[in-house]
């Protein structure tokens, strides 16, 4: 086996033992996020954060995948590190961003079910809306 199989096999481990490490902690942390979004439905918050982890280990898998192709030999030890590490910094920001996004929605899916919960806003008493014109 030559040190170019040898990177490829090493990144693929890495890369996808990190991929099922953020998506547990994700799928962990994200469910009560998620409850509180669905106002206490447990059982639909269950299913919504498995789907989105099904997503995450598609995209970041396949991504993985595709990023896997070397455009050089590897001839040395030093080379199989100086190739993982540029791969696998690319992997850790894409993970990263897609950590980030689900933390972006699900702020959104919690700040909706916020506004949902308490109501429209209301208007205080003993104020009037100022008619086009008046001061």
């Amino acid at each position: 086996m030559n040190l170019t199989v040898t990177t490829y096999a090493f990144y693929l481990l890495l890369a996808i033992a990190l991929t099922i490490w953020v998506a547990r902690t994700l799928h962990r942390n994200g469910r009560i996020f998620l409850v509180d979004c669905f106002h206490g439905n447990e059982e639909l918050a269950d299913s919504v954060n498995h789907l989105l982890v099904v997503g995450f280990y598609l995209i970041n898998i396949g991504f993985v995948s595709l990023y896997l192709k070397l455009n050089h030999e590897v001839g040395a030890v030093q080379g199989v590190f100086e190739a993982l590490s540029g791969k696998m910094g690319i992997v850790l920001l894409v993970l990263g961003a897609m950590h980030f996004f689900n933390l972006f929605v699900f702020t959104r899916l919690r700040r909706r079910a916020e506004l949902e919960r308490s109501g429209p806003p209301v208007m205080p008493k003993g104020r009037r809306i100022a008619k086009e014109g008046q001061a």
